[in-house]
């Protein structure tokens, strides 16, 4: 648990942090004042940059995630069509391993397997994120306040948790499959090919496995990160 307890807090970090930036360089670039509150474009432009950024850091982050520590990690040896068993075999012994192991024979690209499914996810999925999230903000905001109450905060970004993990799962199922595409027996060729097989196979369905889990996980997870960013820049902005 040592790697996504450390990996997530950094990757939060970062997407908090390039969105509250992105915000202050649009105000600063359209309007000369860089404390200006964003309007809806400004903040969907905002949104998307941070999505297209986080995957820098984030698609491999989840490759190592899926791949070191998760189903990924686990490969069948033997034939049961021989008449012998089959048994499982771990391909990395953690992160590190798997790090060494995937750049010697993919190179960096390597650690970027499934990148532009999660570009897919990520850059519609953060505007999804913040943008709910303002508007349901000034919804429960009714008397014009500045900063919102914090269980508005809690209420407003948990709806936006929901609401981007639900609309993101389709691409998320896409780049979940081909980062766990094992090395030596890959499935598939790209992006495109991995939804038509998938399509092919299993069915619209599949695109939308594990949605109303994402819906009720997104929900705690966002209302708290949201509050610790709310609550960490009225503190900064306090000096």
């Amino acid at each position: 648990m040592s790697f996504p307890l450390a990996s997530v807090t950094v990757y939060n970090s970062l997407v908090f942090g390039v969105f509250s930036n992105a915000q202050r360089l649009i105000s600063q670039y359209r309007h000369g004042d860089e404390r200006r509150a964003c309007g809806m474009l400004d903040l969907a432009v905002a949104s998307g940059l941070t999505g297209l950024v986080s995957v820098g850091l984030g698609a491999p982050v989840d490759l190592l995630a899926g791949n070191a520590t998760g189903s990924g990690n686990v490969v069948q040896i033997g034939s049961a069509a021989a008449g012998g068993g089959v048994a499982d075999q771990r391909l990395y012994r953690g992160p590190v391993h798997c790090v060494s192991s995937i750049l010697r024979s993919e190179g960096l690209a390597g650690l970027y397997r499934g990148g532009g499914a999660m570009v897919l996810r990520d850059v519609p999925g953060y505007v999804l994120y913040f943008l709910p999230y303002t508007v349901f903000c000034e919804l429960l905001s009714p008397d014009g306040k500045s900063s919102a109450h914090p269980v508005a905060i809690c209420l407003a970004g948990g709806l936006a948790g929901s609401i981007s993990w639900v609309t993101a799962t389709p691409a998320d199922v896409v780049k979940s499959r081909m980062q766990a595409d094992a090395m030596l027996h890959r499935k598939y060729t790209g992006v495109l090919h991995c939804i038509g097989q998938s399509y092919r196979t299993e069915g619209l369905q599949v695109f939308f496995r594990g949605a109303s889990v994402n819906a009720i996980r997104g929900f705690p997870m966002s209302a708290t990160m949201f509050l610790a960013y709310e609550l960490s820049l009225k503190f900064f902005r306090s000096f």
